[in-house]
């Protein structure tokens, strides 16, 4: 069966492949699971460092300010560097950058593993970014390539998603038992095994793939990359964390404004290299993104639905990790372990959809994965979660079994829609996506959710009658201002105030989870009916 099923862009040219060795379909397998690795190493990054924090403020003496950049610095170069990274893969070869980036990763996170200071530390989060940026759109892009009949490449971004997931699951958990029995460096050394296979095994089954014609580098537009995506994930990032002022929202419109003149750029580099053909001595200068990818329909909705797929979950994830540490008081450890059979259901469901896509168009499942999230935020919106956290576990469910499923299709409408020659620029696009609807669901839904709790948390008229000693003015405001303030002013109050407190702080903090899931619900379900419309001419795979 080697029938396509999308038609990718720009034709036929699908790129230089260079074999490493012959090429046969087993070889293909073992090279896509060797891919595995820095999937996993990624996903596994991501989620371990947030078990380790509490250690590493020990360890370190880290203030809350370093603590913070400890966690934002990798995001804000990795989110920068992106697009500037997929592009490079497709001149230098994507195989190669790949390596030069599991190396270096290997490398930076052996040495910021032994940091012998917060600064140390931050520092090498950052290389961390960099070298991260050349991971996740080399292995999307090399699929693209290595698999290039639709059914195949569609279950090996079902695997590849699956990977991930897998890894954003295995995170909590192994990050937890290396922080308990060896010591918070474990979680960064940890990723020297998991990148020896595809260091070992990758040079004699991954193929190497370049755009056969890719122009000079534009420096000026990788420093544009650059003056638009770290400001913008910078002031997304505080707004998050402290609400609106003047300082990220001066961020984000310079980033905004360094975007505009970045996208115009692009226009003009793209037309002079389509005009000039091959009469430049020394080669043409080719924009770092073709911007020309956006006027595919298909391309432009699969990263939509991509950023508002991975908007929901952050989202979600956001205010469940709450509920069930300060609400019903598990530990993180245990928090990870009860979202692990939604973790587990975004796998199958990517799994599952594959040969769905045979019988149903692809524009119906991504449609159908979009409803289900939006199910989820039904059960959240409408829902009694004051009985424990058994229905918000089953609505994280049925989002997950949607986000599995839309993601897997997105992601290959995404690949299908770019000519192969433009794939690593196409897999950077698309994990930009990621970052960005990441963001976004935390900055924007975590927003919503403070700004309720706030202006609906009624402190109990007891409060004011205590001694300094048990509530002091510092402690009224943090209960008035967060969940978690709330949970720790309680635990200092006599036993019928405390209760009255904690009774106060839930309530609040519920009442704005009823009205964020009411907003992510109708987000959900539009996004939904776009990609009904759109996509629903994509015909069924065959």
């Amino acid at each position: 069966m080697s029938t396509t099923s999308f038609t990718p862009a720009g034709g036929g040219n699908t790129g230089t492949l260079i074999p490493a060795g012959p090429r046969t379909l087993w070889r293909d397998w073992l090279a896509l699971a060797v891919l595995m690795s820095p999937v996993l190493l990624v996903a596994v990054d991501n989620t371990a460092l947030t078990f380790a924090l509490p250690a590493i403020a020990r360890g370190l003496d880290a203030s809350g300010v370093q603590l913070l950049w400890i966690v934002d610095a990798y995001p804000l170069v990795l989110a920068g560097l992106l697009v500037a990274m997929g592009s490079l893969g497709d001149r230098i070869g994507r195989r190669r950058l790949l390596f030069i980036g599991s190396t270096g990763f290997a490398a930076v996170s052996a040495a910021t593993a032994f940091a012998p200071s917060a600064e140390w530390l931050i520092a090498g989060r950052a290389g961390l970014g960099f070298f991260g940026a050349m991971l996740m759109p080399s292995t999307l892009s090399l699929i693209r390539n290595i698999f290039p009949e639709p059914n195949r490449r569609r279950l090996a971004v079902a695997i590849w998603a699956a990977g991930f997931s897998g890894g954003a699951a295995l995170g909590p958990i192994l990050g937890g038992w290396l922080v308990e029995h060896l010591w918070w460096g474990a979680v960064l050394l940890v990723a020297v095994p998991i990148i020896l296979p595809l260091l070992v095994l990758g040079p004699a089954l991954i193929p190497e793939s370049r755009d056969p014609d890719p122009g000079r580098v534009d420096l000026p537009s990788i420093v544009l990359s650059l003056l638009v995506m770290v400001p913008v994930v910078y002031g997304i990032k505080i707004l998050a964390t402290h609400g609106l002022a003047a300082e990220p929202l001066a961020a984000i419109g310079f980033g905004l404004l360094m975007g505009y003149i970045f996208i115009r750029r692009q226009r003009a580099l793209l037309h002079r290299f389509k005009e000039q053909g091959h009469q430049v001595p020394g080669g043409r200068t080719s924009p770092l993104l073709d911007v020309s990818l956006f006027g595919n329909k298909v391309f432009s909705t699969a990263i939509t639905a991509n950023v508002l797929a991975l908007f929901s979950y952050n989202g979600f994830i956001l205010f469940l990790a709450q509920h069930l540490q300060l609400l019903e008081g598990q530990s993180p450890s245990e928090s990870g372990v009860a979202m692990v059979p939604a973790l587990i259901a975004t796998v199958v469901a990517g799994l599952l959809v594959v040969p769905l896509v045979r019988r149903v168009r692809p524009g119906f499942v991504v449609a159908g994965g979009l409803l289900l999230g939006a199910a989820g935020y039904f059960l959240v919106a409408f829902g009694d979660h004051s009985h424990g956290p058994g229905l918000l576990l089953a609505a994280l469910l049925i989002l997950c079994l949607g986000v599995g499923a839309a993601e897997t299709i997105s992601n290959d409408l995404i690949l299908a829609a770019a000519p192969a020659e433009k794939s690593g620029a196409a897999a950077a696009i698309s994990e930009t996506g990621y970052e960005v609807g990441s963001l976004l669901g935390t900055a924007v839904l975590g927003s919503i959710l403070t700004a309720s709790y706030q202006r609906n948390l009624q402190l109990p008229a007891g409060l004011g009658e205590l001694a300094p000693e048990q509530a002091t003015g510092h402690a009224t405001a943090q209960a008035g201002e967060t969940l978690a303030g709330a949970v720790k002013l309680a635990q200092t109050l006599p036993s019928p105030l405390a209760d009255a407190m904690t009774v106060a702080a839930r309530a609040a903090f519920e009442s704005g989870v009823h009205v964020t899931a009411a907003i992510a619900l109708v987000l959900m379900a539009g996004a939904a009916v776009l990609a009904a419309v759109v996509l629903r001419k994509v015909p069924t795979a065959r």
